[in-house]
């Protein structure tokens, strides 16, 4: 866990704007008509549709997608009662945790009342402002009180997350936590220890889930809820015990599942060695749980163990929830969060951590080993997958269920929606896995040694992108799958060295190929031994679909081996190379980036048809500037003029073609700087989205640039003019990148295909 001094977190929340959360405007507000229309007299327009149709608040108002965090702070985790105002930095920051992971708008607020029917009161005169209410920091019996008469006289949905948060994120673990020992969910015997709100609700939803009411031992800090005991509240009642057991020893005799909600070091190892073999201990007493882990796990080596603490594994944490659950209901404005959608978030949440985990996960964590197994039950908190996974799950469930107003057509759209509320805008590459995984080509990874390689080569199984054909050392391969848990059933392995026969094969295809450009025999068998040589021949041969290399190497050493053995397409003087920049607004694609030091006038012409040709690969429409550090003549010199040239050329050569140059890079981005100062320019009106640069050196440093200061995702590079689909890696690309190249290269290869047909 990381260390904390109380210091740095009082200059963190006071220094500069005090606080964590602010409220941004969504429209432009610069100029007087902005602000007649954003207030009055403009704001009477959406007034009066409001007043005649309630429902429009969703159209014209920020209600949809608008949380109230509230509480009277008489629970706050780990502080206590400590007041409404003392809780404020704590409901900001579950603000701050619904923006970042589901995009949703948060106004927190804090009431001064601890009478439950004057708290209910006020938060009930609340909505017309919400679309959700979420829950916080309430002490129980309370706060069962507050949340029924909330759920049943609220017609938006309502969670007090303390509850049912936990209750969701700890019953998939438990799910999870049972089908690797083995375990059946309904003979478990479960000991609870603590009767609060939190374990109250995870309790009973346990009990959704299958566990035996009978089986069950719950522990307040009065001890056992058994008949005996005349000081029960309702929620304690119902799970009074009928079992000749009066101490937790007693109780831990023979138990399965051992779950804290209570206070930190109360279990005793001793205690724990009394449990059936493969205990579960959820011990999520936060921020000291029930034992210790290291004491837990040294006493019981087939135990698994949950915690609340972000340091040890199967981490139970409320983010894995409450902002999923709440986009979902939001999305189909649902009247409640019922008892289906927080069922579908458990077993959504169960299934996401047993798929592979991607790339981005193990980098954030610093562990490339994670894999469903006994120290990693849930997703972790950073999982990107997390919103496209529970969301729709839990909006479905509203849906079926019945408390859905708006309900979802197109859940494809909605997946991409999702991906764009926390900025993974996928459009573009949404399509193209989409249509790789309709016809899936084999692959070949000619760095298959690498750990990165590897781990793209197991996704793209798990996501039927690709046929993996993994070239390298077969031992050294085989033992890394091994190291790193990887599945990699379904790909091949070839080590070239073992390949006598295809080798001397190749040599003579290599030859034939190269004799009367300074190669002989004797050179071809020894650069058909070469992973990159021996991938490109599977591909000219047919035995492979496309290649991808590029990882380890410089790009001039990988490209070399393509021109040689596959060579450029058929009316092609060069190839070139392009990436896809994206941000939040839309993809924009950047030629060349990699490949030409310095094309001539004549050379851009060529890079702009190449270029226009992959854009409309991607299903946009190019709108091309060529590049300089002039407008339209306003400065002299070598590049101005050869860009100026170039533009002419490929207006004569390409004459549907939406082009203009020469023009600075922000002129061509900006339209109404385009509009006011070059109103006859064919780009006047939307502006550029394809940026033809005028050597290497600047496209290169551009699309750096814009990748480490700009925050964009630069896709690629992807190499265009090839005859037979190769694409080179950016020197140590992630995962993802991998990925993506690889399903770029699919996509590349079923369209040679259907050319050959």
């Amino acid at each position: 866990m990381i260390k904390i001094n109380k210091e740095d977190a009082l200059n963190y929340h006071s220094q500069g704007q005090p606080g964590k959360i602010e409220v941004v405007p969504t429209k432009m507000v610069s100029t007087q008509m902005d602000l007649a229309l954003a207030y009055s007299p403009g704001v009477a327009e959406p007034c009066k549709e409001i007043a005649a149709n309630k429902d429009d608040v969703y159209k014209y108002t920020a209600k949809g997608n608008l949380v109230g965090v509230i509480t009277n702070g008489t629970a706050v985790l780990g502080l206590g009662n400590i007041g409404p105002e003392a809780s404020k930095p704590v409901m900001e920051g579950k603000g701050v945790l619904f923006k970042k992971f589901a995009g949703i708008d948060v106004f927190d607020i804090e009431i001064d009342e601890t009478d439950p029917d004057k708290f209910i009161q006020i938060v009930k005169s609340l909505e017309p402002t919400f679309g959700g209410i979420n829950l916080e920091d309430i002490k129980a019996p309370e706060s069962f009180k507050i949340e029924n008469a909330l759920r049943e006289q609220m017609n938006i949905p309502l969670m007090h997350d303390d509850q049912h948060g936990t209750a969701i994120i700890s019953s998939a673990a438990l799910l999870n936590a049972l089908e690797v020992v083995g375990k059946d969910i309904d003979k478990i015997k479960m000991v609870v220890n603590g009767a609060g709100a939190a374990a109250i609700a995870c309790t009973k939803l346990y009990l959704e889930l299958g566990v035996k009411i009978d089986n069950i031992v719950m522990f307040d800090k009065d001890g056992i809820i058994n008949p005996e005991r005349n000081d029960l509240d309702i929620y304690r009642a119902q799970f009074v015990t009928t079992r000749k057991i009066t101490t937790l020893a007693e109780a831990m005799e023979g138990a399965d599942v051992f779950v804290g909600l209570s206070a930190g070091n109360v279990l005793a190892p001793e205690l724990v060695k009394l449990m059936a073999k493969d205990p579960i201990i959820f011990a999520l007493a936060n921020p000291d749980p029930e034992i210790a882990y290291e004491t837990a796990m040294a006493t019981r080596p087939d135990l698994i163990m949950a915690t609340g603490r972000s340091d040890h594994p199967n981490q139970v944490n409320n983010v894995l929830g409450f902002p999923y659950i709440f986009r979902g209901a939001l999305d189909v404005r649902a009247t409640e969060i019922n008892e289906a959608m927080k069922l579908a978030a458990v077993y959504a949440l169960a299934e996401l951590a047993k798929e592979g985990v991607p790339d981005i996960v193990h980098k954030a964590y610093g562990d490339n080993s994670i894999a469903f197994g006994r120290t990693y039950l849930i997703p972790k908190p950073l999982d990107p997958r997390l919103i496209t996974t529970i969301s729709p799950a839990v909006a479905k469930a509203a849906m079926e269920s019945g408390v859905a107003r708006f309900p979802i057509q197109n859940w494809d759209r909605y997946h991409q929606e999702l991906q764009a509320r926390i900025g993974i805008d996928q459009k573009l590459m949404n399509r193209v896995l989409t249509q790789a995984r309709q016809n899936p080509k084999t692959v070949v990874f000619a760095e298959a040694d690498h750990y990165k390689i590897l781990k793209a080569a197991q996704t793209v199984l798990e996501q039927k992108l690709a046929y993996p054909v993994l070239l390298g050392e077969r031992a050294r391969i085989e033992a890394m799958i091994a190291e790193f848990n990887m599945d990699l059933t379904g790909s091949v392995i070839i080590d070239p060295r073992e390949e006598d026969a295809k080798c001397e094969k190749f040599a003579h295809l290599l030859y034939e190929k190269r004799k009367r450009k300074g190669l002989t025999l004797f050179d071809c068998r020894k650069l058909v031994r070469n992973r990159n040589y021996f991938g490109c021949m599977m591909v000219e041969t047919g035995e492979a679909d496309a290649l991808i290399s590029g990882l380890t190497r410089e790009y001039s050493s990988t490209i070399l081996p393509a021109l040689h053995v596959i060579g450029v397409e058929e009316g092609v003087n060069k190839v070139a190379g392009m990436y896809i920049i994206q941000n939040k607004k839309e993809p924009y694609f950047f030629a060349d980036t990699t490949v030409n030091l310095q094309p001539t006038a004549e050379e851009l012409v060529d890079i702009i048809g190449l270029t226009a040709r992959y854009v409309r690969f991607f299903d946009r429409e190019p709108r091309m500037a060529v590049l300089s550090y002039s407008n339209f003549g306003s400065s002299s010199g070598q590049v101005p003029t050869k860009t100026r040239e170039a533009t002419r050329m490929a207006k004569q050569r390409y004459p549907d073609l939406i082009i203009d140059g020469e023009m600075q890079a922000n002129t061509a981005l900006n339209p109404e700087l385009l509009r006011e100062h070059y109103p006859f320019s064919e780009l006047a009106n939307v502006g550029a989205n394809t940026l033809i640069f005028p050597g290497l050196a600047a496209g290169n440093i551009a699309y750096k640039l814009l990748q480490e200061i700009g925050g964009a995702e630069a896709i690629g590079p992807i190499l265009m003019g090839m005859r037979k689909p190769v694409h080179i890696l950016q020197l140590g690309s992630s995962v993802r990148e991998i990925i993506n190249m690889v399903a770029i290269a699919v996509v590349d290869a079923q369209t040679c295909k259907a050319k050959l047909k």
